[in-house]
């Protein structure tokens, strides 16, 4: 594997355990929000980050490296599934999952402005739009929710 690749696959490994991450938050939210259409919403949400990691493992495996099968829990989504269990209320909930949309969007535009080969990029361009998607929902409902009545 030439050393371009192997950075290739090292920062596709670091987005796949993101997106394992991400997931482990979004079922924490699934299970705690009490409105059924934001449940709905973080479902789709939640499977975008299943089809990334998908499509992600793929190139990895092609390319000769090994994907991750779960996340680390670590440094990129300080709002994981553990502390989302400690939250109470639709409001703190989403809040924490915008928080958490902010950092998948900036780790995948960071990995965008790399410029990697096609296919790689174009598929980066694809999952940062749903990342952009995920978080002006987010945005949006949040502040629907503050708007006064």
């Amino acid at each position: 594997m030439s050393e371009t690749m192997e950075n290739i696959v090292e920062k596709l490994n670091d987005l796949i355990e993101m997106d394992y991450d991400a997931i482990s938050a979004y079922q924490a939210a699934i299970e705690r929000l009490e409105n059924p259409e934001y449940r709905d919403q973080l479902n789709v949400f939640m499977q975008d980050h299943e089809n990334h990691i998908a499509v992600l493992s793929q190139i990895v495996c092609q390319e000769g490296g090994a994907p991750p099968e779960k996340g680390d829990l670590k440094k990129i989504l300080t709002n994981g599934g553990v502390h989302i269990a400690q939250l109470a209320g639709d409001d703190g909930i989403l809040k924490a999952m915008q928080l958490n949309e902010v950092m998948t969007n900036n780790l995948y535009e960071e990995n965008v402005e790399e410029a990697f080969p096609e296919p790689v990029n174009s598929i980066l361009q694809d999952h940062l739009a749903d990342e952009r998607r995920h978080k002006e929902w987010l945005e949006t409902t949040l502040h629907h929710l503050h708007e006064p009545h």
